[in-house]
């Protein structure tokens, strides 16, 4: 059995991170990266694109075999990982071998959460959170005569999917249980002006529905709604939302999970020398002060670069995460963090300050508590997020240029003299 300083479960986003971090005080220790996924890392963010543009293939390269080779780092593509054994610190692989490891990464993502709906095994029904499924899609959607879609779930996603497809000149319907899409990331009118893209383009939305069976002998042929409505279908995609992937772990009982692994700002499980980050971890949130799964991409590199640090020696805290999303829908650009509503317990302690230019479809919204931003949703003129975004990590009180966050050029320049200086000393 060969043994490794530095095993990592996964080969994404977290698992890239985790690689440079090592390498930060590690120049010379063995790493080893096993991936269920048979290729190299990509972006899971491109694969959308993929349906109506087979081109983006090559751009959707996050990190290439060079990468590893430079990084000196083992790879198995592949091949799963079927047991870990954290007390004898060793993993039973599924091509009958096993490795062992002195420092483990649990960095194995989330997985798309499947609803049980009559009829959901036939052929055609799928989820869309991988290159493979994009790539059975496209295949499906350019062989049959009759191209017709239905997407249950109006997150990101769905409308993600649902834009290639609609790009790729497919008939696409979508299927969401709330009174809005994307109602985890953005209020109803920010929620209004997206549908209304989709709308313009063709699409149809039931919303405040769900599919009750999805019909069919063998193949998909339609979907009946909660309501009676019966739809045509060639495709069926389930995109309700992914959760912390745990399977591997749950008659684990040294390590502990709760909706995600459980782990401290610096990553650290409950098991010495095992670590986790990405998707499949329960992550410090800076604006709810508690631990949560925080499933995007930014969030799952940045993590597994501070893993990589602290399992090579480091002494770096994380505490970067909070919920936010950032997307482009037919050209109507998004952009959301944190808060996006008051809480209906305590309201009377936050304020909101709102602009809405509905002919040039802009729209924001800022929630503050006492001065600090804790919740952002801007639709277009989305430049200045990146500097909100770091002024809400570092819980600057804006309370004097809070009118002036409206502002399309909105920057640091506006803030006062003082705080332009703690926010240079932090960094």
């Amino acid at each position: 059995m060969e043994k490794y300083k530095y095993v990592i479960i996964g080969n994404s986003a977290a698992a890239v991170g985790a690689i440079e971090g090592i390498r930060v005080n590690d120049r010379d220790g063995s790493i080893l990266s096993i991936s269920e996924e048979p290729r190299w890392a990509y972006s899971r963010p491109l694969i959308s694109y993929y349906l109506n543009d087979e081109a983006v293939e090559k751009r959707m390269g996050f990190r290439g075999e060079a990468f590893y080779h430079g990084k000196k780092v083992d790879c198995l593509l592949g091949i799963k990982v079927i047991t870990a054994d954290l007390s004898a610190r060793t993993l039973k692989l599924s091509n009958k071998e096993s490795v062992g490891y002195e420092k483990l990464l649990i960095a194995v993502g989330g997985k798309p959460i499947v609803p049980e709906i009559k009829g959901s095994n036939k052929a055609g029904v799928m989820t869309f959170t991988t290159y493979a499924d994009a790539q059975k899609l496209r295949k499906g959607i350019t062989s049959r005569k009759n191209r017709r879609v239905v997407i249950l779930g109006g997150g990101l996603i769905g409308l993600k999917a649902a834009e290639g497809l609609i790009e790729a000149g497919v008939k696409v319907t979508i299927v969401e249980l709330a009174k809005h899409c994307l109602a985890p990331v953005l209020d109803e009118t920010s929620a209004r002006m997206v549908e209304k893209v989709f709308v313009d383009k063709g699409c149809n939305l039931y919303l405040g529905r769900t599919i009750k069976e999805i019909k069919g002998k063998n193949k998909v042929i339609g979907v009946a709604l909660d309501d009676g409505t019966n739809l045509s279908a060639d495709f069926v995609i389930l995109a309700i939302g992914v959760r912390p992937r745990l399977e591997l772990f749950e008659k684990s009982k040294e390590l502990k999970t709760n909706r995600g692994v459980v782990v401290d700002k610096h990553l650290k499980t409950s098991v010495e020398n095992v670590y986790a980050a990405g998707d499949v971890a329960e992550v410090y949130d800076f604006v709810i002060d508690g631990y949560r799964p925080v499933l995007i991409w930014p969030n799952a590199y940045y993590g597994g670069k501070v893993a990589g640090i602290n399992m090579s020696g480091g002494d770096k805290e994380y505490t970067w995460a909070t919920g936010m999303n950032a997307a482009d829908f037919f050209g109507l650009a998004t952009v959301s963090a944190g808060m996006i509503r008051v809480p209906e317990n305590n309201p009377q302690e936050y304020e909101v300050i709102t602009h809405h230019v509905p002919e040039k479809q802009v729209y924001k919204k800022f929630i503050l508590k006492n001065g600090i931003v804790t919740g952002m949703i801007i639709i277009n003129e989305i430049e200045p997020s990146g500097v909100i975004l770091g002024l809400m990590r570092d819980k600057m009180d804006l309370s004097a240029v809070k009118d002036k966050l409206v502002l399309s050029d909105f920057g640091l320049a506006y803030l006062p003299e003082e705080v332009r200086k703690a926010k240079v000393n932090k960094q």
